[in-house]
């Protein structure tokens, strides 16, 4: 099985979330930028508020499989604990470059979100978009800065997934949607057709 595209996608998860729709204590999240168009559908679908996730991954400091992560999450910046800023100019070359990268993340935000306000999630139910979940670190960093900001309920959604990240993502969310988990898996591109995802550009007309 494979989607046609992003959009399409959308339309057929939307359909699992009938029971959340036109509620005012939920918001969709989209993870960008494959999740985007996926969480458009399903937001338009529900007639709830749609925003979005930006992750940047900064380090792997245990290799493979770990991740340092800087994530703008509507709005709001969350960085990981072992990660922190200086308090004055940066003086070192990590300082320098995590730094840089805060900024680079804080000005891509700016782009996407085109001037409209962020949304408050604390209290409300969150559905998590992503395209799909292949190893589950994308899902595992969005959650994490998520959780934090005090929502009711995580419920993590995708068309498909691996079955090993389906398990890791399964044990983190409150609840977790997901359509499909063919194996074997390659990577997230292959179960779509056409896998063209929207630039930073273009996020803010699929968020208005």
């Amino acid at each position: 099985m494979r989607f046609p595209n992003l959009k399409t996608a959308g339309s057929e998860l939307a359909a699992s979330f009938e029971q959340y729709r036109n509620r005012d204590d939920v918001v969709v999240l989209a993870i960008l930028l494959g999740g985007a168009p996926v969480a458009h559908e399903v937001a338009n679908f529900l007639n709830v508020p749609l925003d979005m996730v930006i992750i940047r991954r900064l380090f792997t400091p245990q290799g493979p499989g770990s991740q340092t992560c800087a994530v703008s999450v509507g709005g709001s910046m969350v960085l990981d604990q072992d990660l922190t800023l200086p308090t004055g100019a940066p003086s070192t070359g990590i300082e320098h470059f995590v730094a840089e990268a805060i900024n680079a993340l804080k000005q891509r935000e700016l782009m996407c979100r085109q001037g409209r306000a962020p949304i408050d999630i604390a209290g409300r139910t969150v559905i998590l978009v992503d395209c799909g979940i292949r190893s589950g670190l994308t899902m595992q960093a969005a959650i994490g800065a998520l959780r934090p900001m005090g929502p009711a309920k995580i419920v993590s959604a995708v068309p498909v997934a691996s079955e090993q990240g389906r398990l890791l993502v399964a044990e983190l969310a409150d609840e977790l949607v997901c359509l499909a988990t063919p194996e074997p898996f390659g990577n997230v591109a292959v179960w779509y057709k056409d896998f063209s995802r929207p630039g930073d550009d273009a996020v803010g007309d699929l968020l208005s």
